[in-house]
């Protein structure tokens, strides 16, 4: 019997570019670039890559903006049956070291911005072997220089099997170190099919990418090319100019996290651009109020599509479908992530282990083709994950009837105030409703009489002012005294992660110090 087809993400690529040459994969600013023009390059960046040694059982990583290249040099190192790393171009030099030596990276490219900390990486990180430049650098070898210079080869899908690490993408290490999280190739495979059925692709889609090509928000692009399709790219996110690039390139799908949305809708009134093109609107990486939703739903239009998912599972395992979207009709769904996504199986699982029934609380775990082989170099991490077979989200949820999956917190963020537990992100719903609320985050902070105290940290909208008393006597009527804010403290702006996360570890650290509550 054969069970598998043993594609790989380089059977993909390769049929993906050899199928549409004429017309346009890539588009930054001025820069545009075909499907042939992609493919050649790319044949070179794996000869490139090949001369210097990078073959099955080497480690790439990328330091860089968003810029075509970046794809391409880690398609090239999927081809050549490398394993490839993303480095978050708001990382410290501490973080990329650190990350390097786990991964074991022996070839470095580094945008011409960040030759300085290439030059840092390599001192601190033996292994790396070669240093390479998108561009002139004073440090390195120019990588586009050298593949000019290298004939082009016919592309071939390269000698990794279905089962082989072909991505190596850690963890936002808001828990800790960051964990190298092994994705095979088949689970690329998996997740392009996936993204496919599930994400609301358009038949040819111009997919708007501002978040970093380096991390999963890049995930859309090889579905993108499957389907001859335009990736579209920004090398920061601006809210004037991300909406400015919908209506020029007449883009049909984005990929967003929640603060984008925030920040469109505060500060560049979106219901007066041309958004006519806009199909869909993908949204997730972080939780985003209900009340947020239905006025971006005003101002969008019937376009927004939610996802939930981690880095263990490649992306995202639930969707709340665009007709589900219905503040209307049912604004109750607007708190939910939606159902399973296509291929995989979601459940609410019990301190047993058992299926809990709708209505129960218990940790969201799933089984799916796109989960991750586990965790780099850490056995025992990765047997706590995956127990049972389930991997294990860390996240509590709970089922309605109809199997709609609410989120109520992660399962290490709920705050013990008193003798009852209070559950950050159901507060952060009331709150994000009051006048004048941007963003809102919830944590406990240590209290003598209580343990942990509900606090409260609000970002106003720009004029607006948000009343304190106001926000304390919504949330007592909403959910009860004994999860009323004992402080709420009024900010210009909440801090963010890097990867666009509102950072609850920041908020947190004042109170609880280096060695205390340092989760979510």
């Amino acid at each position: 019997m054969v069970r598998s087809a043993g594609l790989t993400v380089g059977d993909l690529i390769v049929e993906a570019l050899g199928r549409f040459s004429d017309r346009e994969a890539f588009v930054l600013g001025a820069q545009r670039v075909t499907y042939a023009q992609t493919a050649d390059t790319i044949s070179r960046f794996v000869r490139v890559l090949a001369e210097r040694g990078i073959g099955p059982g080497s480690a790439v990583a990328a330091l860089s903006p968003n810029m075509p290249e970046v794809w391409l040099l880690q398609a090239a190192a999927y081809l050549v049956g490398a394993t490839y790393t993303g480095l978050h171009p708001l990382g410290s030099v501490s973080d990329h070291a650190y990350v390097c030596e786990d991964a074991g990276i022996g070839l470095l490219v580094v945008h011409p911005r960040f030759a300085e900390t290439g030059v840092a990486l390599v001192e601190r990180c033996p292994g790396i072997g070669s240093l390479l430049s998108l561009g002139p650098s004073s440090v390195g070898e120019d990588l586009l220089t050298l593949a000019a210079s290298s004939p082009g080869i016919r592309l071939s899908r390269g000698p990794a099997g279905e089962d082989e690490t072909a991505w190596l993408q850690y963890t936002g290490g808001t828990t800790g170190k960051p964990k190298g999280v092994m994705v095979p190739s088949r689970a690329l495979v998996a997740e392009t099919y996936t993204l496919t059925c599930s994400w609301g692709l358009p038949e040819r889609p111009r997919f708007l990418l501002t978040s970093p090509i380096t991390h999963a928000g890049s995930l859309p692009i090889l579905p993108t090319l499957c389907r001859g399709g335009t990736v579209v790219l920004q090398q920061s996110f601006d809210p004037a100019a991300w909406l400015d690039a919908v209506t020029r390139e007449r883009i049909n799908y984005a990929f967003v996290v929640p603060t984008m949305l925030y920040a469109m809708l505060d500060h560049a009134s979106p219901g007066r651009c041309d958004l006519s093109s806009l199909e869909t609107v993908l949204y997730g990486a972080a939780p985003m109020a209900p009340a947020r939703i239905a006025e971006a739903l005003e101002e969008f239009g019937p376009v927004l599509m939610q996802g939930y998912g981690q880095t263990e599972c490649l992306g995202m395992c639930t969707s709340l479908r665009k007709d589900e979207h219905d503040p209307v009709g049912r604004s109750g769904l607007l708190a939910s992530c939606g159902r399973a996504v296509a291929g995989a199986r979601v459940e609410v699982l019990g301190e047993d282990g058992s299926v809990l029934p709708a209505g129960e609380v218990g940790e969201v775990c799933l089984r799916s083709p796109v989960v991750m082989a586990g965790y780099h170099g850490r056995s025992s991490e990765t047997a706590a994950a995956l127990a049972g077979g389930w991997l294990h989200t860390g996240d509590l949820g709970v089922r309605d009837s109809e199997g709609f999956l609410y989120l109520v917190d992660r399962k290490k963020d709920v705050i013990v105030s008193g003798a009852f537990n209070v559950y950050p992100r159901e507060i952060e719903d009331v709150i994000s409703g009051c006048r004048g609320v941007s963003a809102v985050a919830v944590i406990g902070v240590p209290d003598e009489r209580w343990g942990e105290a509900v606090t409260a940290f609000v970002a106003a909208r720009p004029g607006e002012v948000v009343d304190v008393e106001e926000v304390r006597k919504t949330v007592r009527e909403v959910k009860g005294a004994h999860q009323v804010p004992k402080a709420v403290h009024v900010v210009t702006e909440l801090p963010k992660t890097a990867a666009g996360k509102i950072d609850k570890k920041a908020l947190r650290k004042p109170f609880w110090g280096e060695g205390g509550r340092q989760i979510h």
